[in-house]
């Protein structure tokens, strides 16, 4: 954690001396740790030298900062005009169902985080989900369970890897 905060010290030092750099320090803070936390808020209050409620009020504002960890993988369901008539209300229930979530709520196992939203810019193919960067059009509902195990079966094999990079040398067999 002590590392974090150092590069956000970092961060502070190169933007706060230009007016106006908030929301970009507030972006590189997200980056940093995930998610910005009320701990991140009162240390980049202090640092700043501005008021809490200034720093949350910005947090809270905009769409694109979390004040609470986020899954690996935020699963967005475009419920915009197009999309909503093409079914992605029906889409939107189905991976509630699957996940067992409400809108913006995170899976226990830090996985998923399921989020509405309101247009996502490709009308042409809705209806569209986004998985982090990935995109899916013209989604159907019978569609998620199978979107949902790809990203599932991803994470099996990025720990089966890990296990096998990660293994302790000692037990390696000794080279020939």
């Amino acid at each position: 954690m002590l590392d974090k905060y150092g590069r956000l010290d970092k961060v502070i030092k190169v933007y706060s001396r230009q007016p106006g750099q908030l929301i970009r320090i507030l972006q590189q803070a997200q980056e940093i740790f995930g998610y910005i936390s009320p701990e991140v808020q009162a240390y980049l209050a202090a640092r700043l030298n501005l008021p809490l409620a200034e720093i949350a009020g910005v947090v809270s504002f905009y769409s694109l900062f979390n004040s609470e960890p986020k899954g690996k993988y935020t699963i967005s369901i475009c419920l915009g005009t197009a999309c909503y008539v093409k079914g992605s209300q029906e889409i939107f229930r189905a991976f509630k169902n699957e996940l067992h979530l409400d809108d913006d709520d995170t899976t226990a196992d830090g996985l998923f985080t399921l989020r509405s939203t309101r247009c996502m810019g490709a009308c042409g193919l809705a209806p569209v989900v986004a998985v982090n960067d990935d995109i899916y059009g013209q989604v159907k509902a019978v569609d998620v369970a199978a979107i949902i195990s790809r990203y599932r079966k991803k994470e099996l094999a990025d720990d089966y890897e890990r296990q096998r990079t990660y293994q302790d040398p000692a037990a390696a067999p000794p080279p020939h």
